[in-house]
């Protein structure tokens, strides 16, 4: 079973970047899907970004498309996502998920993290 702790988040002024990581310890990040996904009060959660070193291939929601970045480094185990020209929607609680098979739902994810908080100010 991997682990999962996120960090990174604070609060940005719209139009600012932040970058999250999501730390993993037991197996490696390679072994999964590795997925962003945020949940916002009173919403229900969202994915947000997925890659998978199974087929090499990144996912992303629409609403950040062009804006954030998946990526990971094997060696140090972690995965991130670089966020720019945030905006007051990305205001949400942002958890990092892994699974071994490519899905954007999150109740496909068995591993969690314990999320993140990210404020944008308008």
């Amino acid at each position: 079973q991997v682990q999962l702790v996120e960090s990174g988040g604070r609060l940005v002024q719209a139009g600012g970047s932040l970058r999250l990581s999501c730390a993993a310890s037991g197996p490696t990040i390679s072994s999964y899907t590795m997925a962003w996904f945020r949940q916002a009060p009173g919403k229900e959660r969202e994915f947000v970004a997925a890659v998978s070193w199974s087929d090499g291939s990144t996912r992303y929601a629409e609403a950040v498309k062009g804006r954030f970045t998946i990526s990971g480094d094997n060696a140090k185990n972690t995965v991130y996502l670089q966020m720019n020209s945030l905006k007051p929607e990305d205001t949400a609680v942002y958890y990092c998920a892994a699974e071994r098979l490519v899905s954007i739902t999150w109740r496909t994810y068995n591993n969690w993290g314990q999320g993140t908080q990210v404020t944008v100010s308008s």
